[in-house]
């Protein structure tokens, strides 16, 4: 039986001499595996170890690729990533709000690795998972992941000790945060009075109709969508859901991919085609080579 979140008698900052031990802890069950979890379950636990090069790591913040697609002496991915099996476990998470453990390597190239062994960073949760070409051409799964536990430290307090970083650096760090234009969303729903624009539905509750204003390319990094009324759909929490997720898509002439009907649209509200394009390109779940 899986465990998700953290083992009893381990702590965050726990560094284990190799893979057996980290899976002796039961930080990380297998011995080769980089993602613990399965289809159905979803994934309890990662490490960051280098095998992929798409990988990012910001600390509190890591973009994940998925695994599969690598020929098997070289490392090199040769094909493009199925969301299947332990891919899938990790978009299992992102749905049921499971956490997932965190381990770091010493051959994964970032300021937060350890010099040597295995290094327990914690639990993070899956925010978004997409499918993109990744710098070897071929189509991967991506996750981004964010810290639960803890803030982690500035760069500027970080020891590099990876040969290729050299010794302390000093790097001024600047916080950026999305903040949200809730009146460009909320004029949104007006335009279309509070009714989804896939099923028609308006939810009246006790404090009056709701909907949710769904941006079709995601806002912040890695995304970096725009907060505008042509980046922003009116969908009931369902359609929402199923929409970030991949469930369903929009072609360029409003026709809906993945499920039956059209949007629904008002002259009022233009849509940008090139937002409909991102979400097709990365979110629509088509499983194919």
């Amino acid at each position: 039986m899986r465990t998700f979140g953290h083992i009893d008698g381990t702590f965050i900052g726990d560094i284990f001499d190799n893979r057996a031990a980290l899976a002796k802890s039961g930080i990380h069950p297998p011995i080769q595996a980089g993602i613990s979890g399965g289809s159905k379950e979803g994934a309890d636990s990662i490490v960051l170890s280098g095998g992929y090069e798409d990988d990012e790591d910001f600390g509190n913040e890591i973009i994940y690729t998925g695994a599969g697609g690598r020929d098997e002496n070289t490392g090199k991915q040769i094909a493009n990533q199925q969301l299947t099996r332990t891919n899938l476990a990790l978009a299992k998470n992102r749905l049921e709000g499971l956490p997932v453990r965190v381990t770091r390597s010493y051959k994964h190239k970032s300021r937060y690795s350890p010099q040597a062994g295995y290094e327990y960073a914690g639990l993070y949760n899956v925010v978004d998972y997409w499918y993109e070409k990744g710098r070897s051409g071929f189509k991967v799964w991506r996750y981004k992941l964010v810290l639960i536990d803890s803030v982690l430290p500035a760069l500027d307090e970080v020891q590099d000790l990876s040969p290729e970083y050299g010794s302390t650096k000093r790097t001024e760090v600047i916080v950026q945060r999305i903040i949200r234009d809730s009146a460009i969303a909320k004029k949104v729903k007006q335009w279309h009075n509070y009714q989804c624009q896939i099923c028609g539905i308006a939810i009246n509750t006790l404090g009056g109709l709701y909907v949710e204003a769904a941006n079709i390319q995601p806002l912040g990094k890695p995304h970096c969508g725009p907060d505008t009324a042509d980046n922003i759909l009116c969908l009931c929490p369902n359609h929402h859901v199923m929409f970030d997720n991949g469930v369903f898509s929009i072609s360029n002439n409003f026709t809906l991919i993945g499920i039956k009907g059209e949007l629904r649209t008002t002259i009022k509200h233009e849509i940008g085609k090139q937002f409909l394009e991102y979400h097709r390109e990365h979110y629509l779940n088509q499983n194919k080579n």
